[in-house]
């Protein structure tokens, strides 16, 4: 099971934060840093001291770690035409040496795009599909050669496909809960398909949509299937009620719908999703200054998982 750290810096959080935790990330054993990719609080509080973008963080932590691999959970597609994307994520691979992964999404958040100036399609999904065809095609076009896409929402003449990232393909991350039109996506174009903050039960359903789409496009058992799950863990009671407050959220209410209580019980939990096929866990991390947090699930989470 590898086991990954996930972060919400729109919730309030500079780039030197991301870094700290990026690095606590990789010195205690995680397997990868991912992060958000939004420009709006959402719910209470300021948001201070603003927005980071995600691929512009990624870009400075490609060069200030050497070994965690980094990516969205996910780039929103409203943010960002392809091509651009496609040099970006390429660019961030060079720099980590090879380290990064997209997770790519529709975007989804209305009034972040309102306050930023950023179009807010109806027709998201289509575009997304595109997307999807047009940066992978670019990584895969043979050097010297050019790439052609003539979409419905998207046209590319006569492109160079560069630069090309370090991996020959970085993986790419589709994720979400629709029944039909995901898992189809999915099968043609994810290297991993991820269950945001789902139950056992919902996730099990999923993943075996996504397994039927797989396997009808030929590509059995080439998908990495994972979970991302908040995380609220305590050596006691009290240290996770004190977690679930700084966090807001109710310690009855994360046990049901996230990763909470005691090392043993989240270890329970996570070998339940184990059970249906969950390979990767991302533990969503909303208290980005509580650096013990991560220590405790390094080592008395991983440490049993290990």
């Amino acid at each position: 099971m590898d086991l990954r750290i996930f972060t919400e810096p729109q919730q309030g959080a500079s780039y030197d934060t991301l870094l700290t935790v990026a690095k606590a990330t990789e010195d205690l054993g995680f397997d990868a840093f991912f992060r958000s990719d939004h420009y709006l609080r959402m719910g209470d509080g300021d948001g201070l001291p603003g927005p980071t973008d995600a691929w512009i963080t990624l870009a400075g932590l490609a060069r200030e770690t050497s070994r965690i691999r980094l990516g969205t959970l996910m780039t929103a597609g409203t943010f960002r035409l392809p091509g651009v994307l496609a040099i970006q994520v390429a660019q961030v691979d060079q720099m980590s040496g090879g380290r990064v992964e997209l997770g790519l999404g529709t975007g989804w958040f209305e009034q972040e795009h309102t306050a930023y100036g950023i179009p807010f399609p109806k027709e998201k999904f289509p575009r997304l599909e595109e997307q999807l065809a047009i940066v992978t095609g670019l990584w895969a076009t043979e050097s010297g050669k050019t790439f052609d896409y003539d979409g419905n929402h998207y046209q590319l003449s006569d492109s160079p496909a560069l630069p090309k990232p370090a991996q020959a393909k970085p993986p790419v991350l589709i994720g979400g809960h629709g029944a039909k039109r995901t898992p189809r996506l999915a099968a043609r174009y994810a290297d991993e398909f991820n269950m945001p903050f789902a139950s056992i039960e919902d996730s099990e359903r999923q993943f075996g949509r996504v397994r039927q789409a797989a396997e009808a496009a030929g590509r059995a058992g080439e998908l990495v299937y994972s979970n991302a799950l908040v995380a609220c863990v305590g050596k006691d009671d009290a240290e996770v009620a004190r977690r679930a407050a700084v966090i807001g959220r109710d310690v009855d209410e994360l046990k049901a719908n996230g990763l909470a209580g005691s090392p043993a019980e989240v270890v329970d939990r996570i070998s339940r999703y184990a059970e249906i096929g969950a390979e990767r866990i991302y533990f969503q991390i909303l208290d980005l200054d509580d650096l013990d947090h991560l220590e405790l699930i390094a080592n008395e989470v991983g440490g049993q998982l290990g």
